[in-house]
């Protein structure tokens, strides 16, 4: 074997830990053989030497941590000179040499470099092929040490540990009758699993070899001659060892044999050892049909899926709550080096987890610590201490009675079973495609028991009853994981209506388990003591309500949520807290407005919170007098009547965390948080924000009575240090000014008198105005910030800001004018936006001086690096344009005499060079080249400078309509051809541009697989006003024609969902085809002739459809009522007969005799309706 370069000892070592350890290489050297001295005896005496040698670095390795170990290259380079000593007939030192490779490199948590692994590997596997059974054990153990974390460095070896005859199948196989030899190898093979970021993972051959073992040693049960324990440590490193194969990222469990059958040992070792339970699963699970995600009918499917539900419906589990996976995720070298303290510290955490079981939530102060540090503030993170599931000592034997005897050690090792298998679940649900993990569901998500028979186990029944806090927490993490993304899922669950039918319906079986749902994880929150696992059932409600369709349900479920939550936003631990207000966010926004949910806005303040005993539900009353002690610039005199007589109890909550200090100031036991803070931590405050915002955005009716003050809440957080607090405080700003907006829309719902008064909006803007609002704008320092900032800016409504002082018109104008020039392409996209909202107010609109100052900068912004400054820039340009239409029909020339014809001939040659960029930026480029067209003026399009540029402005439209973009990138720009088709300075008609624009929109009205594109296409076809527009009579012909096949193809598609558009395209096209009978001329008349003998019955059926269809509205927003029908038609009638009395004797076309066949047929059944 070659040896490997050892480093000297130095012949003076310096004392710590570095330097004994170099003491001990001094010693080593000395034993080394030197060439010609050894002497009869000698070989003996070094045997002697090495025994002490070793002991007394085990010894050392076991005891107290030192504050710094030594290097890893004196670790290295000690156990490969120790090696080098021991020879392989030395069984007893080579079980030393190995215990000590186990030991050192678990203890100083040390990864070994490629060159001494090489050396240390090949000592092993060759011991293991050498030395006698009784040393494989700790062999092994060494083996573990050493493969751990280095896996991608290990593949020269792997046909010797994992191939046909490897050792490590040998030794894990089920017939090994040496369970510690088992546990051993399979522990080797588990760390050999274990991923390294950046670096090529096992081979598939030798990952399937893995899964297969490890399955196999979870699918066997407990012979009498193996121990409890020992067993469960086997169990342990068969689960991370799939967790490992699992995280790696390269195992997608597809198959469903093979997932099916993971699927049921995970959830027989989710069960592991939990009192009183006793449960047998079959060899495999398998999954139900689901017809959410199926091509099928969902009709069809009802009675077989119902069959497959009810197969695995007695295997159901109870289930709550949610974490990530990192909390339970690799450890860091975790069973390698479990001794000294490592192994007492996990015990007294189990001990106290256990006793909050018994002793309550207050009983003991290290308990709340250790559950506070468990669960970092805020979102979801996962905490390395959940690592300690598999932390077990190094030699995963050594616990003592003293601490907590036999039965408590097993109770140990079983819970850490039962923490591994939902972990591995975790891993595995992230590994499967959520429509296949969802036919399980009914093996892991409780549901409602039916009559007389008892309740199937379930995650829930963890979540319920396990005894350690931390497997509740796990159980509540996969449930979370399971919920999260469910939506399309439980969509189909319903109710809201009493169903008696013979069978039990998919949809009704799924309500009865979001029902059920709901009940567990109600009884869990109420019985639970831990604070940590309390944070995972909280959140894993937050994920149900997210996910759940209430809509379609009985109405009661949130608002025993809603109730029994109250007190939770007032307990003593701040991640309760914060997992309270997220779940009071997620009710407030989920499906708003509810209802039931408005009901609940308007509850008493004192409602529900009186009953904690845990908080101070009185703080918020004082909420409402927090202004008489803030000095606020600028406030508005009081609005009499604006205040309701019961204020919302969540508004004031929110505001009471936010702006007034704590008054407990020691409440929170997390020693996180600053102590010396005036405020509540800032993740509550954060939390209370955000559900502010969503109350807002979903029931801003239940806010608009706190403008105002929620207006002054957010000033007063945009003042403060805290760049989160302030970045909050500019969301909640841009949602109160939408939700202003939304009820000044043209199609509001909200009356008239219900709306904000624009003289308390102009009083909210101007405080905003006067306030921080600027400030944040020009914060270059925090960009994130001014983006939220430039869009709470946009956000203010029209009405009011026209009634602003002029100094704060022009300082906004000027804020977003200088930012649209930021080198941050968040802050640029965000004020280019910005100015596109601007552009349409009345008030600016019709100033040149200002179109022309934000069409420079969107110009600008249009040819910025970044794809998303460009697409808002464009976005912004479309909204420009549409103002100079718009101002071209109420201004007349003199706006257009006054607006720059260099400007114009700017935009149309960026708006161009726009409908050639991503799809994004094509969609507003080519409504731009569309308004930009129809603005024209006669003196434009004889001016040589304008010619070229125009020629190739209707060819980008014409190859946008003909290309393969997006279907909104096509009929926007089959609606800007319309637009074009508008402007009568244009030679439409002679063009040759004129040829290749028509045939591009028949070909789209014909073939196009999407009908809103078809609908733009007719209409654009439908809008030139004269006869002479249209050209020759072949071109004339041929768009009828294309028509004529359209309406015959208008209920043609293989897209479902495409159907609903049908009826509005053959309003359309039956628009265009009486339109284009009102302008024909007689050369045209033949070959419409024609077509009607041809197609006459089909035609008339569709226009005597769109004749009676009644008062529709049409794609351009115009109301087509009956009359105007009937005019249309009656003037295509006289235009037609006009034009046939011209033609003398037989070459006579009745084209007229045809309508008025269609109109009499009309009118009478119009009337034998009336009738």
């Amino acid at each position: 074997m070659a040896a490997v370069a050892v480093p000297q000892a130095e012949p003076a070592p310096e004392p710590g830990p570095g330097g004994s350890f170099r003491r001990y290489l001094a010693r080593l050297g000395a034993l080394r053989p030197q060439p010609g001295s050894e002497r009869p005896g000698g070989a003996g005496g070094r045997r002697t030497e090495l025994h002490l040698l070793f002991d007394q670095l085990i010894s050392e390795s076991c005891g107290p941590a030192a504050p710094a170990g030594p290097s890893p290259q004196d670790v290295c380079a000690l156990l490969v000179q120790a090696c080098q000593l021991v020879n392989f007939d030395q069984e007893h030192l080579v079980s030393k040499v190995c215990q000590l490779i186990h030991h050192l490199l678990n203890r100083f948590q040390v990864i070994v470099d490629e060159q001494n692994l090489n050396f240390l590997l090949s000592y092993s596997i060759s011991a293991l092929k050498q030395c006698s059974s009784w040393t494989h054990v700790e062999i092994l153990q060494a083996l573990a040490a050493l493969v751990y974390n280095n896996g991608p460095k290990c593949q020269k070896y792997l046909p010797d540990l994992l191939g046909k005859a490897g050792l490590l199948l040998q030794f894990s196989d089920s017939a090994q009758p040496d369970v510690e030899l088992r546990r051993a190898a399979v522990r080797s093979m588990a760390n050999l699993c274990l991923s390294v970021p950046g670096q090529p993972y096992l081979d598939e051959s030798y990952r399937s070899v893995c899964f297969q073992t490890f399955l196999s040693i979870l699918q066997s049960s407990k012979t009498s001659d193996v121990d409890d324990i020992t067993f469960c440590m086997l169990l342990q490193n068969a689960l991370k060892g799939i967790q490992s194969l699992l995280n790696g990222g390269k195992m997608k469990l597809m198959q469903t044999d093979q997932l099916g059958s993971l699927l049921a040992v995970l959830k027989k070792c989710m069960f592991h050892g939990l009192p009183g339970l006793s449960i047998e699963m079959p060899p495999a699970l398998y999954p139900a049909p689901l017809p959410q995600y199926d091509k099928r009918s969902p009709v069809k499917q009802e009675q077989s899926e119902l069959a497959a539900f009810k197969q695995t419906g007695n295997r159901r589990k109870k289930a709550k709550g949610k974490q990530k996976k990192g909390e339970f995720g690799e450890d860091t070298k975790e069973d390698l080096a479990d001794t000294g303290n490592e192994s007492i510290h996990e015990i007294d955490m189990l001990k106290l987890h256990l006793g909050d079981v018994q002793n309550g939530p207050c009983s003991d102060p290290r308990t709340h610590a250790l559950d506070v540090a468990y669960m970092p503030a805020g979102k979801d993170h996962l905490s390395s201490h959940y690592n300690s599931w598999k932390r077990i000592s190094s030699s995963e034997s050594e616990y003592s009675d003293a601490e907590g005897g036999i039965q408590s050690k097993m109770r140990s090792y079983q819970a850490k079973v039962r923490q591994g298998a939902l972990a591995c679940f975790l891993s595995a649900i992230k590994s499967i495609e959520k429509r296949v993990l969802y036919g399980y569901w009914s093996a892991f998500v409780p549901d409602a028991p039916g009559i007389g028979s008892p309740q199937s186990v379930s995650l829930m029944t963890i979540a319920l009853k396990d005894p350690s806090p931390k497997t509740r927490a796990c159980s509540l993490q996969v449930l979370s994981a399971i919920l999260e993304g469910s939506k399309q899922f439980l969509s189909v669950a319903e109710d809201a209506n009493d169903h008696k039918r013979a069978f039990t319906p998919f949809s009704v079986t799924i309500a009865s388990s979001i029902r059920e749902l709901h009940r567990c994880l109600l009884l869990a929150l109420v019985a639970e003591s831990s604070s940590q696992t309390l944070t995972q059932i909280i959140k894993c409600l937050a994920n149900l309500v997210s996910n759940a369709p209430y809509n379609r349900l009985k109405p009661g479920l949130l608002t025993r949520v809603w109730n029994q939550i109250k007190p939770y936003i007032c307990h003593k631990d701040v991640n309760v807290r914060v997992s309270s207000l997220t779940l009071l966010g997620a009710i407030v926004s989920i499906q708003a407005p509810l209802p039931e949910v408005q009901l609940l806005l308007q509850q008493p303040s004192s409602s529900g919170l009186n009953n904690s005993g845990t908080g101070t539900p009185h703080r918020f009353n004082s909420s409402e007098q927090w202004r008489k002690t803030l000095p606020l610039e600028g406030e508005p005199p009081d609005n009499p009547g604006n205040m309701p007589s019961e204020p919302c109890w969540l508004i004031r909550l929110c505001i009471s965390i936010i702006v007034l200090p704590r008054e407990d100031s020691c409440s929170d036991s997390d020693a996180n948080f600053p102590s010396g803070s005036v405020y509540e931590p800032s993740p509550v405050r954060l939390e209370s924000l955000q559900v502010l915002a969503l109350l807002v955005k979903g029931y801003f009716s239940m806010a608009q009575s706190y403008l105002l003050e929620l207006g002054e809440v957010a000033c007063k957080c945009m003042e403060e240090m805290d760049p989160s607090i302030q970045l909050h405080g500019a969301k909640l700003l841009e949602e109160l000014g939408t939700g202003v907006v939304q009820q000044y829309k043209p199609d509001s719902a909200i009356a008239p008198d219900q709306r904000v008064p624009v003289s308390v909006v102009v009083a909210f803007w101007t405080m905003m105005l006067n306030g921080p609002l600027p400030g944040a704008l020009q914060n270059s320092q925090h960009a994130t910030l001014q983006t939220s900032a430039c869009d709470a800016l946009s956000s203010i409504l029209p009405e009011a800001f026209s009634s602003l002082q002029n100094d704060r018109q022009i300082l906004c104008i000027t804020l977003l004018l200088g930012l649209n020039h930021s080198e941050n392409p968040l802050v640029k996209a965000a004020a280019a936006r910005a100015l596109g909202v601007y552009i349409l107010f009345s008030c600016l609109r019709q100033d040149v001086m200002f179109v022309a100052d934000t069409a420079n900068a969107i110009l600008n912004s249009l040819h910025d690096k970044s794809p998303n400054v460009r697409a808002k820039a464009a976005w912004s340009l479309g909204n420009l344009t549409d103002t100079l239409i718009v101002n071209m029909e109420t201004m007349g020339q003199s706006f257009q005499e006054e607006f720059s014809d260099l400007l114009l001939l700017k935009m149309l040659r960026s708006a161009t060079e726009a409908s050639k960029d991503k799809d994004k930026v094509k969609s507003n480029a080519v409504r731009a080249l569309g308004n930009l067209l129809h603005f024209l003026q006669p003196y434009h399009i004889t001016n040589p400078r304008f010619r070229e540029t125009i020629e190739e402005s209707l060819q980008a439209l014409i190859s946008t309509v003909q290309s393969e973009a997006t279907m909104k990138v096509r009929w926007n720009a089959c609606y800007a051809l319309g637009n074009v088709f508008k402007n009568p300075a244009l030679p439409l008609g002679e063009a040759p541009w004129t040829t290749q624009a028509y045939s591009a929109l028949s070909s789209v009205v014909k073939s196009c697989k999407n009908f809103k594109v078809r609908i733009k296409s007719a209409m654009a076809l439908s809008i030139p006003s004269k006869r002479e527009c249209y050209g020759p009579t072949e071109q004339f012909c041929q768009i009828w024609s294309a028509l004529v096949v359209a309406l015959q193809k208008s209920e043609d598609t293989e897209d479902f969902l495409e159907f609903k558009y049908s009826a509005s395209l053959r309003t359309q096209i039956c628009q265009a085809l009486i339109h284009l009978l009102s302008l024909a001329k007689n050369t045209d008349l033949p070959f419409i002739l024609e077509t009607i003998t041809e197609n006459g019955d089909a035609i008339k059926s569709y226009v005597l459809q769109y004749m009676k269809s009644g008062v529709e509205e049409n794609e351009a927003g115009m109301h087509i009522d009956l009359c105007e029908r009937e005019k249309a038609l009656k003037g295509a009638i006289e235009h037609l007969c006009g034009i046939e009395k011209q033609l003398e004797g037989k070459a006579r076309i009745r084209v007229s005799v045809y309508l008025e066949d269609i109109l009499t047929n009309h009118v009478n059944a119009t009337e034998l309706t009336e009738a």
